[in-house]
């Protein structure tokens, strides 16, 4: 499968993860952050551990619960502590300095070097964020400026650690050990920070469900195959499509309003997830010297 189409069917995960604000508004109860995630991972990570039949070995469960809490629990915490004292646009622009993040993680932990195009990508990337979500009243809580900076350290920590760590299993089954290990950080948080949820709805149920099956083990599983095919400052630039996502769907489903200042601030995004993905190109290995002839 040529490079072009593995990050065409990376991208689809960050897309579809943009649905989740509207599902989460829309579609689920309010008020019961840590509960909609441990009910989005744990059910999910069963439910692929019954389809593989993978269980990790007794080696692994260090590694996978760390990883299972860098991508899941712990971010998504500190993206809803984030979303709840922050407006939308910052929790949401400081999610995107992830990029910025898994480039220099990724030279400590991969070696990988630092490439002044991809440097000046994610740059532009986080500019275009900000002028997408971010409204002239904008205002900065401390607590969730940490939120989001500890969100976004998170996930660059497990996007890098995940393909540091490749197991000789499925993405599929990698996906399973992480949600699993993750819903199962998250199950006695919840039990412990939030009361009981109220009897849900048939809209509530169709919520959990696409964030769950869809939003978690299908996107996840394409995620983590990517992570394992392109250099990880390449994935982490494709998460920036979910911000775009979320004000498209906005716009089309909400009726809310684009302003032009949005729209050229979506085509930034664009503009800098191209030139990320040519900037993390892997170069390729220059062909050994022939021998000097002998006179």
């Amino acid at each position: 499968m040529s490079r072009t189409t593995d990050i065409l069917l990376t991208a689809l995960a960050p897309a579809i993860w943009g649905s989740s604000y509207l599902v989460t508004t829309e579609l689920l109860p309010a008020g019961y952050p840590v509960t909609v995630a441990a009910l989005r991972a744990l059910p999910a990570g069963l439910l692929l551990l019954a389809l593989t039949r993978s269980l990790p070995p007794r080696a692994w469960l260090g590694r996978v619960f760390l990883l299972g809490s860098f991508n899941f629990a712990l971010f998504w915490v500190l993206l809803f502590v984030a979303a709840y004292r922050l407006p939308g646009g910052v929790a949401a622009t400081l999610g995107t300095l992830q990029a910025m993040m898994v480039i220099v993680m990724a030279r400590g932990w991969l070696g990988t070097p630092v490439r002044a195009g991809a440097v000046l990508a994610a740059a532009g990337g986080i500019l275009g964020v900000a002028l997408l979500l971010i409204g002239p009243d904008a205002a900065l809580d401390p607590v969730g400026v940490a939120a989001g900076l500890g969100g976004a350290a998170s996930m660059a920590a497990g996007t890098v650690l995940s393909r540091k760590w490749q197991p000789r299993v499925s993405a599929l089954s990698f996906t399973a050990w992480q949600l699993t290990a993750g819903g199962l950080v998250l199950l006695p948080l919840a039990l412990f920070l939030e009361p009981s949820l109220p009897t849900l709805t048939l809209p509530n149920i169709a919520g959990l469900a696409w964030l769950g099956l869809i939003g978690a083990a299908a996107t996840y599983a394409i995620w983590f195959r990517g992570i394992a095919r392109l250099d990880p400052a390449a994935v982490s630039m494709l998460g920036m499509m979910s911000p775009v996502m979320a004000v498209i769907l906005g716009w089309v489903v909400l009726g809310q309003s684009l302003s032009w200042l949005q729209l050229i601030g979506a085509v930034v995004v664009l503009g800098s997830v191209w030139a990320g993905q040519r900037a993390n190109r892997p170069v390729p290995a220059r062909p050994a010297a022939a021998p000097a002839r002998a006179a």
